[in-house]
């Protein structure tokens, strides 16, 4: 279906009809001027200097086509004749003897003004082919007869097409198949305008929610997730923190299980670093003195005189080293290796003494 452009209405409702591009506004335009052509030759045959062939002349340049694109009911029947088609006035008394049943015909071309379109019959079904509609209209057998009455009512000239119309596809196809139609098709202004409405409310719509939701409510929200993404990253550092003191706790307390009963136990996973200064100095003295008794069994045992032999050596993480170096400025990560560091060196310690004995 052809929908209007402009005024060229005359155009697609013989397009409609044909159902196809047959007719364009240079073809009916060059059919208009050969009409009034001819009738200005019938009209100079009274003479050119008659009243009514000068009357005829100011008037408009056509009287069967005019600048917006309206052509005549002339152009059309001349147009249709090159198909072997002819228009008859529907209400004219010479088609009201025939008593034709609309529903019998194949086609009407109906006229209100500048206004021309068709209603055709394709396949077994009649649609309002109007180019002002979105789309074809369905018109049912029963409805037809009421809906070019009501036409005439409302200032339309109907005129039925006679003739064998050109084969189409649309016509071919609906043969075979009946279609249904749920929703009447509106007119293009009417489309154009519900639209526009639906624009208009749509703005008014974001305007609202936009000063409801404006840039301090995304704002707020920014803030609040900054808000969670460092509470979060507190919670892991706290806990990484956690964790080292525990380590450093359970590897204390692994060492201190291989040494007297009289070393202070602390609990806990708050250990400071001056408590385990003052855990590492018990340590190392409490290892002193049991290399010294070592010392003095061997020598007895072996009956050699002589004065007993000085201390060895404290070994390189001696609490004196540990109190003065690193007591106070050894990071938690130096204060885990060194807790290591003394617990694998009670074990060999035990494991030689036990060897001895």
């Amino acid at each position: 279906m052809f929908e209007q452009e402009g005024s060229l209405c005359a155009q697609h409702c013989l397009n409609n009809l044909l159902q196809g591009e047959y007719f364009s506004p240079v073809e009916l335009s060059s059919i208009a001027h050969q009409l009034d052509e001819e009738e200005r030759m019938r009209m100079a045959e009274g003479g050119i200097t008659s009243e009514d062939y000068r009357t005829f002349l100011q008037q408009q340049p056509s009287g069967n086509m005019d600048d917006s694109g309206f052509f005549s009911i002339q152009v059309i029947s001349n147009a249709l004749k090159v198909w072997g088609l002819d228009l008859i006035l529907f209400n004219s008394p010479e088609y009201q003897r025939l008593r034709i049943d609309p529903i019998n015909e194949r086609s009407f071309i109906c006229n209100y003004k500048e206004h021309w379109f068709t209603v055709r019959k394709l396949g077994k079904q009649w649609f309002n082919l109007n180019s002002l509609l979105t789309g074809p209209e369905l018109i049912s057998d029963t409805y037809l007869a009421l809906f070019l009455a009501q036409l005439q009512q409302e200032g339309y000239s109907i005129f039925v097409v006679k003739g064998d119309l050109p084969d189409c596809e649309a016509d071919q196809l609906l043969q075979m198949i009946r279609v249904q139609q749920m929703h009447r098709p509106k007119l293009i202004g009417e489309e154009l305008a519900q639209l526009k409405d639906q624009r208009i409310q749509k703005t008014d719509l974001e305007r609202v929610l936009e000063a409801n939701d404006g840039p301090g409510m995304l704002d707020e929200d920014e803030d609040l997730q900054k808000a969670l993404a460092l509470s979060r990253h507190e919670i892991d550092m706290e806990d990484e923190e956690a964790d080292l003191r525990r380590a450093i706790q359970l590897s204390m307390q692994g060492s201190s299980r291989n040494v007297s009963q009289d070393t202070p136990q602390t609990s806990g996973t708050n250990l400071s670093s001056e408590e385990l200064r003052k855990r590492r100095e018990a340590y190392f003295e409490k290892q002193q003195q049991q290399q010294q008794q070592q010392q003095q069994q061997r020598q007895q045992q072996v009956d050699l005189p002589g004065p007993v032999s000085q201390p060895c050596e404290r070994p390189t993480t001696s609490s004196g080293a540990l109190g003065s170096d690193l007591g106070d400025a050894m990071s938690e990560e130096d204060m885990l290796q060194v807790a290591m560091s003394m617990s694998l060196e009670t074990i060999r310690n035990n494991l030689e003494t036990e060897g001895e004995k």
